[in-house]
């Protein structure tokens, strides 16, 4: 296809995904205020995390209400439009994401095909598990920000203000699940082995608590520390995939399958330097060859140049004895 070919199927292809966008746009916007086929609905979905807080600590809570305030006039109109559209992406996922795939496609081999389309799907599960575990998440997270000082304050919480905050909550958990995915591409790639995950586990925990302090919206200590133990343990599940990769390439190239592994070893141990050995021709280990002994300088040129059998250029083959020790000196 020519360039303007395939800008006219872009435009079809874009034209075909916003119409999708829209149509599931419009079915979000009623099903935030409409029950469908016996569901709750959006807006019942999007609240009950908040109306699992205390009713003391909530404004309505005592009277059994639990309904958030506007504080302008369109808050209502614009939270129920945001929510809508959201829902409108999730909708029509598989309409837009259908036609990305089918404008790629044609320019990916067989085998880069496959591991896409493997990688896309294990993505978009991931990022589902982690914004399912962020919905849960948040009601813990609100109770312990909304409980903090109930003696002298009520929480009466906006619409667009809590939508902010749970939406930043799923996002953050949903992205944070991508990591693992990541290292595991990197180790496929051969650009991240097993033995750097394994000598650097203690820096990434570290580090994956100290991202988890910074991205997660409130910063509570609930929903902080079931990020960065999810992260953990799922970085973990990756080292793991690495150690079995590793395994498996070592042995697909004629190597010991532990050849690149030391598993033996405890953290803070190094490898001993005569454990290692030359690579072979074949590719397996050699023993390591001893170093011929030294002679002294100042020996005369017929022992310095004495062969390991101890015979000396010329000895025994009678060609030497024509000449004098001091003439052959004179020579060389």
């Amino acid at each position: 296809m020519s360039l303007v070919e395939h800008l006219k199927e872009l435009r079809r292809r874009l034209l075909i995904a916003l119409a999708a966008m829209l149509v599931g746009t419009i079915l979000g916007y009623i099903w935030y205020d409409a029950s469908v086929l016996g569901t709750p609905s959006l807006g019942d979905i999007l609240k009950e995390p908040y109306c699992k807080i205390p009713a003391e600590d909530r404004l309505g809570g005592e009277l059994g209400d639990c309904r958030f305030i506007a504080t302008a006039p369109f808050d209502m109109f614009m939270l129920r439009l945001k929510v809508g559209f959201l829902a409108g992406l999730v909708l029509s996922a598989p309409v837009w994401f259908g036609q990305l795939w089918g404008f790629i496609t044609p320019g990916l081999k067989k085998n880069e095909k496959r591991w896409t389309r493997g990688f896309a799907s294990v993505a978009t599960l991931l990022f589902v598990i982690g914004a399912v575990l962020a919905y849960f998440v948040l009601s813990f997270g609100l109770e312990f920000l909304m409980g903090i000082a109930d003696n002298t304050q009520i929480s009466a919480l906006s619409g667009i203000a809590y939508l902010s905050f749970a939406l930043g909550l799923l996002l953050i958990f949903g992205v944070s699940f991508e990591v693992p995915l990541v290292t595991v591409m990197l180790n496929l790639a051969g650009i991240l082995p097993y033995q750097v995950l394994k000598e650097k586990r203690r820096i990434i925990i570290m580090f994956l608590f100290i991202f988890a302090a910074f991205m997660t919206p409130g910063q509570d200590p609930v929903s902080m520390v079931i990020l960065a133990v999810s992260l953990c343990l799922m970085m973990e599940i990756a080292t793991q995939f690495a150690r079995i990769n590793d395994r498996r390439r070592a042995k697909k190239a004629g190597l010991s399958p532990d050849a690149f592994l030391t598993d033996d070893l405890d953290d803070e141990e190094g490898s001993h330097i005569g454990a290692a050995a030359p690579l072979g021709s074949d590719g397996g280990l050699e023993s390591p060859t001893p170093v011929a002994p030294s002679r002294p300088v100042n020996a005369s040129r017929k022992e310095r140049f004495r062969d390991d059998s101890g015979r000396a250029p010329g000895e025994g083959t009678g060609y030497g004895n024509s000449y004098g020790s001091g003439d052959l000196d004179d020579i060389l």
